[in-house]
């Protein structure tokens, strides 16, 4: 695959200056993929800001789920693809081929408390993020809700 960094910037955000998606926008049907695309395209631009594109708490869960690795996604990112390009790309390289699945896995990670995370290494990062990143006067009842708080999505 070739590098096309001018390609990339025809979609890319500038994460400095604006938001990547939420986690709960979903391409080729996952949620959290849609956020590892622009978080990726900003990282190779350098226009990530505070977004890292890897490591990731959340891309994590993504790659170990389909079986797609950081390195591998960065570099078909970096070929310029468009959403749909990526969509289709998604779908040849994942290991999950059963929507059900895909579907269930969604649902437990919109829906997933910060006491059901496996890591306790996650829940302790993020006992200490949220008091200083989410505003105070709203509560947090799931995962993505840290991340559309603090957006102020929610």
């Amino acid at each position: 695959m070739s590098t096309d960094l001018e390609k990339v910037k025809k979609f890319a955000k500038d994460l400095r200056k604006t938001l990547p998606r939420s986690s709960r926008e979903k391409l080729d049907g996952y949620v959290i993929a849609a956020r590892c695309v622009d978080k990726c395209r900003a990282f190779l631009l350098d226009m990530n800001g505070e977004y890292n594109y890897w490591p990731c708490s959340l891309a994590s869960q993504w790659f170990v789920f389909t079986g797609i690795t950081s390195e591998q996604f960065k570099d078909v990112v970096a070929t310029g693809a468009t959403d749909e390009e990526l969509a289709t790309w998604i779908a040849g390289n994942s290991k999950i081929k059963d929507p059900d699945e895909v579907l269930k896995w969604n649902n437990r990670l919109r829906d997933m408390r910060l006491r059901d995370m496996r890591s306790f290494h996650a829940q302790q990062y993020l006992e200490d993020y949220i008091p200083k990143f989410v505003p105070n006067h709203r509560p947090v009842y799931a995962w993505f809700d840290v991340y559309d708080l603090e957006e102020r999505r929610l």
